[in-house]
């Protein structure tokens, strides 16, 4: 299990580095033609606005993991250990159903688009829209693989020195 984790994770966080390559080789071209030629590419914006979507739906999950997301801790603070269990407890579920909520919400409202098509690509909007639900799922799959540490012990799936190599970027490459 533990292995398919780290294969989810690889490959979550690929997507992302490729998402991101793609808007940086986009945005990059758009500028060097714009200033070389007068020209510009007349979809290069729209690439980079759909692809920014789908990266920040994409990436929360992996964000929740190492306890990114903003979290207020007074309350939890201010409880005994048990009822710091059960606060973290009652969080992991009501994020569960708050996720499973948003990706029917984001299916439906993806599915009421895809009719429509965007300005300069002609891509039905189906396909940015879908970034929500797939987002949400993610969450889904990635909370309930720290949701144990997490409410057993307030722990994330924090980045330690050997787990850095694995994990701070896709395939093991720090920099």
């Amino acid at each position: 299990m533990k292995r398919l984790e780290q294969i989810f994770v690889t490959l979550n966080g690929w997507a992302l580095v490729l998402m991101l390559s793609g808007m940086a080789l986009v945005v990059g071209a758009n500028i060097a033609l714009r200033y070389l030629t007068s020209h510009s590419l007349p979809w290069a914006d729209e690439v980079a606005r759909y692809l920014m979507i789908w990266l920040t739906f994409t990436g929360a999950g992996l964000i929740l993991r190492v306890g990114g997301h903003v979290a207020i801790t007074n309350l939890q603070d201010a409880l005994p250990s048990v009822g710091q269990k059960m606060l973290r407890a009652a969080i992991v579920l009501i994020l569960l159903a708050f996720f499973g909520f948003m990706v029917q919400v984001g299916w439906q409202y993806a599915q009421r688009m895809q009719f429509q098509v965007t300005p300069a690509l002609r891509l039905p909007f189906l396909y940015v829209y879908a970034a929500m639900p797939v987002g949400f799922s993610l969450l889904i799959v990635h909370l309930l693989l720290i949701a144990r540490p997490f409410i057993l012990a307030g722990d994330y799936k924090a980045l330690d020195a050997s787990d850095a190599d694995h994990h701070a970027l896709p395939g093991g490459a720090n920099g």
